[in-house]
């Protein structure tokens, strides 16, 4: 029987470590070849050993995302290799720094923009034409519930600020694609699971009280099927329910 993701090609951003990595292993387990970019390489060569055992292949990009014309040079390889890109998952992201916006130096706010944001829509720019290629185009986009709820945001105004412009940047993509093509873009946010990230953000939690990221990729996986339908819509894992935009509270 083949598998739900079979011959289709997938990129997948920040696949070295915690989510990225959880869902590129979903991915790959469903069939797909995953394209793993990440910074990396040692990382990125641990992911190719597994998927290996498991007889699978992935192809490792070792890139920084704030490397535009990198991001630009890998839409067009992607193009000569296989003409389309079925699956996009844009998950790589930073936290920046945690501490009253009037505190924050502005190269470090700038960056956490360039990893969350702009690195993004660039890959939005050059992978465009190759998701229209695909006959079920499929964006998945990690987010944060930072960015729609103010009383999350308090001395992470650079990490909710940038959230709150993925979310936009994924919706408009949404609707510039909803009536023009087969792409379909989601939003997911994953809430408090156990990564590095959380770690960082809450020391003196109990990482064992949290979700893991292997139980979130299945849910993102399933979004990158092709008889997944729905667009410009947020899912939310906690919930484990896709819901509309609203304004923040």
């Amino acid at each position: 029987m083949p598998l739900p993701l079979e011959n289709r090609i997938a990129l997948v951003t920040g696949a070295s470590r915690g989510i990225g990595r959880a869902i590129a292993l979903e991915l790959a387990r469903r069939g797909a070849h995953v394209i793993a970019l990440a910074r990396t390489q040692g990382a990125l060569e641990e992911i190719d050993d597994e998927l290996r055992a498991h007889g699978q292949e992935a192809t490792l990009v070792p890139c920084d995302l704030r490397d535009f014309e990198a991001l630009d040079r890998l839409g067009l390889a992607i193009h000569e290799r296989w003409k389309k890109l079925d699956i996009f998952v844009g998950n790589a992201g930073m936290l920046g720094p945690v501490s009253p916006l009037s505190h924050i130096d502005p190269k470090a706010f700038e960056s956490v923009f360039s990893l969350n944001v702009t690195a993004n829509w660039r890959l939005i720019r050059s992978l465009d034409s190759l998701l229209r290629a695909s006959d079920a185009g499929r964006a998945v986009f990690i987010t944060s519930g930072a960015g729609s709820k103010a009383d999350m945001g308090a001395y992470l105004g650079a990490y909710a600020a940038s959230k709150a412009a993925l979310d936009a940047l994924a919706r408009t993509y949404a609707a510039e694609t909803l009536n023009t093509s087969s792409v379909r873009v989601m939003i997911a946010n994953p809430g408090p699971l156990r990564t590095g990230m959380r770690a960082a953000l809450m020391p003196g939690e109990d990482p064992m009280s949290l979700r893991t990221p292997e139980e979130f990729a299945p849910k993102v996986a399933e979004m990158c099927s092709p008889q997944w339908t729905l667009t410009g819509r947020f899912y939310d894992f906690a919930a484990d329910a896709v819901k509309g935009f609203r304004a923040p509270e």
